[in-house]
């Protein structure tokens, strides 16, 4: 969820509305820089772009199809399109790269016109373009790890370049492919903290049966979990409202630890 959320009034959410960004928070994206390489688009995706300044995008890849991550996929025709002919500007085309496993299930994104993937191609907005497990866009090398959830698909994403690794499992990572040998010992890890259990909006606490623990660890298990894949540093996103928590309650749990850091809207990292 956004912070602020609408009509929330909230310690959380009025703070955010007193002083922005860092406090306030929109949904769940990233951009590797190296390769103009956007990852999901959440509703907030236009607004984003345009705050970061971000002046191309070559590539784009989605982790999953829950709409907090493509509610915005909308975003290629604003970028793309050429109003004089309804079709794309010929170099502004963007590459959408995608496991089979979420290809296959794309054309579930629809309007009342049909499946949103086949207008845009037909308009040239975006080419498609599958791998089953490894993609080399430029000097990176990507590889697609689905996580095991049944009928839902959602994908943990490594990303190397000139010996450097980072893993990217930004949502519904539970259960996290911890033996694959490709998240061990990764530089950066960027992951979803899970549930915190304690101080949660109207004293909330999860049952050992809620829904909740069908997707997430607690935040402790996330601790612990980086520890046995060796990570490095830990960057921690998909930050709710619900867990009650301000930037400056995630600030001052950085200081207890040597190698974590919560992100915030606009964060630039380097790896």
């Amino acid at each position: 969820m956004v912070i602020p959320k609408p009509l929330c009034g909230c310690h959380v959410c009025e703070e955010a509305r007193r002083k922005g960004v860092p406090y306030e928070r929109t949904g769940p994206s990233a951009f590797i820089h190296d390769e103009n390489l956007l990852i999901d688009t959440p509703a907030e995706i236009v607004s984003q772009l345009n705050r970061s300044r971000i002046e191309r995008i070559d590539y784009l890849l989605l982790t999953h199809l829950d709409p907090d991550h493509v509610e915005g996929l909308r975003v290629v025709e604003h970028i793309t399109l050429d109003f004089r002919t309804w079709e794309a500007y010929p170099d502004k085309h963007i590459r959408l790269i995608l496991p089979e496993q979420l290809d296959n299930r794309l054309r579930n994104i629809r309007s009342v016109y049909g499946p949103l993937i086949d207008y845009y191609e037909k308009q040239g907005f975006v080419e498609r373009t599958c791998f089953r497990d490894t993609i080399e866009i430029g000097k990176i090398k990507i590889t697609g790890i689905p996580v095991d959830r049944g009928s839902q698909s959602s994908f943990i994403y490594v990303f190397e370049k000139e010996g450097r690794r980072t893993v990217y499992a930004s949502c519904d990572i539970k259960p996290f492919p911890e033996d694959r040998a490709e998240v061990q010992s990764a530089d950066l890890l960027v992951i979803q903290p899970g549930i915190f259990e304690e101080g949660l909006k109207h004293d909330f606490t999860y049952g050992k049966d809620h829904i909740s623990r069908t997707t997430l660890y607690t935040f402790e298990e996330t601790l612990a979990l980086a520890g046995r894949i060796e990570a490095g540093q830990i960057l921690f996103v998909h930050l709710e409202e619900y867990w009650s928590r301000s930037h400056d309650d995630y600030v001052a749990l950085e200081k207890k630890f040597s190698n974590i850091r919560f992100a915030y809207d606009g964060m630039r990292v380097s790896v």
